[in-house]
């Protein structure tokens, strides 16, 4: 019987179809800020957490609260509900380059091939880890603050898209859309 309350508590732990367990949780930064009152100084602290599945699908969430455990709690809460589908190539890295861009944060997103890794720096390295992507390189350009490079990372993640989406949108065929490199692949096969 103890068996089976113990399966049920994990049940409810993760969630109704079980998707929490197989979630990456990255903690990208933790912020300590103080409030100076009478009796001294209030600190509270500010984290900023980015979680994903490491299939395609990936969310950032930041969370405040006096202790450090209750604001990654709440970062990481805000991330599960804030996550979003990217569409990747061949499952392991994107499809074109992309350009993000917040406050004055600019990310740079480029497509790499076979075997070259994450090249990506802090936090933008933790949304790819999250993400599942093996193979990227990444700039950021203009600001070293973690809020706004991960904004700039998500404006430009949001705004990629697939071969076959944008065929559907344009009413045309994939091989239409890729030109001749889908007919060299083809001829190669």
């Amino acid at each position: 019987m103890a068996r089976a309350e113990k399966s049920g508590r994990r049940d409810r732990e993760r969630g109704p179809r079980g998707e929490e367990s197989e979630l990456i949780e990255k903690l990208v930064g933790i912020n300590r800020v103080a409030k100076v009152v009478k009796g001294g100084r209030r600190f509270g602290f500010a984290a900023i957490v980015v979680v994903g599945d490491g299939k395609g699908r990936v969310g950032h969430g930041s969370g405040k609260a006096r202790e450090v455990p209750e604001a990654i709690r709440k970062a990481t809460e805000q991330a599960k509900r804030a996550m979003v589908r990217v569409p990747l190539r061949e499952g392991r890295t994107l499809h074109h380059d992309i350009i993000g861009h917040y406050g004055a944060g600019r990310v740079v997103l480029r497509a790499a091939v076979p075997g070259t890794g994450i090249i990506a720096g802090g936090p933008i390295r933790a949304i790819f880890e999250a993400l599942g992507v093996a193979d990227v390189v990444a700039k950021s350009v203009g600001t070293s603050n973690p809020h706004n490079m991960i904004k700039a990372a998500f404006d430009a993640l949001t705004r990629s898209s697939s071969p076959r989406s944008v065929a559907a949108r344009r009413g045309r065929k994939v091989s239409d859309i890729l030109g001749k490199r889908a007919e060299g692949a083809d001829a190669r096969e």
